[in-house]
């Protein structure tokens, strides 16, 4: 069963103080998520890392993905040895389409009266384009510190698209939350095509993914 969506708790000080949401696909998660996750973690001083499974991305209807019991599971067993990372279904269990602003809005509710909390939003910069058709994004940006992981040889500058689309606040605080990283080391779409293609263990995906990957044959991994 994935971890409880984590509240901030007296008897825990600290805890959700700082808390990262990463959200995704993750089919599958691979090394390059979690080091991405890691980064954000230690630059920021996040106390927490959340990762999300999407149902379906909204901008994605077509989209074709691994069943979301698997999926859970994948990302399940690659943060089992990271005390402080947690992975939660809660896109799972809404109907229609899963927003990022509802999970961040039931993240608040959750967190209660404990005004030091603060949710930072791992952002892939090859996401940026698009950003300004997410739902409620300028809202959506203002109520989270965006983190903008932004990987070695992709543009320094803000799409266009955003410079016209967003506030100026809201620019601002996608360029203060910038973190650079060196080349992912693999994505999901070349994982599936090597999988497809008879590769049993990709050096990418974490030892316990790949094995359930294989137990499940998934991806035409068997």
């Amino acid at each position: 069963m994935p971890v409880p969506f984590p509240s901030p708790s007296p008897s825990t000080p600290g805890c959700g103080r700082r808390l990262g949401l990463f959200g995704g696909s993750f089919d599958p998660i691979h090394k390059g998520h979690l080091a991405a996750a890691r980064a954000a973690q230690e630059a920021f001083g996040l106390d927490r890392v959340v990762f999300v499974p999407a149902a379906r991305p909204p901008h994605k209807p077509d989209l074709e993905l691994a069943p979301e019991a698997d999926r859970l599971e994948m990302v399940r067993l690659a943060v089992a040895s990271e005390p402080s990372w947690s992975v939660c279904d809660l896109e799972f269990d809404r109907p229609g389409p899963s927003y990022t602003m509802d999970t961040v809005e039931q993240l608040r509710a959750r967190a209660g009266e404990d005004e030091e909390a603060s949710i930072w939003l791992l952002i892939g910069a090859d996401n940026l384009p698009g950003l300004v058709g997410w739902h409620r994004v300028e809202e959506l940006l203002e109520a989270v510190r965006p983190i903008v992981i932004r990987r070695a040889g992709e543009d320094h500058e803000l799409p266009p698209e955003l410079e016209q689309g967003l506030s100026t606040g809201v620019l601002e605080r996608l360029r203060e939350g910038v973190l650079s990283l060196p080349p992912a080391p693999g994505r999901s779409t070349d994982l599936r095509a090597a999988l497809r293609a008879g590769d049993r263990a990709p050096e990418d995906l974490p030892e316990a993914v790949g094995e359930y990957i294989r137990q499940r044959g998934l991806y035409g991994g068997l």
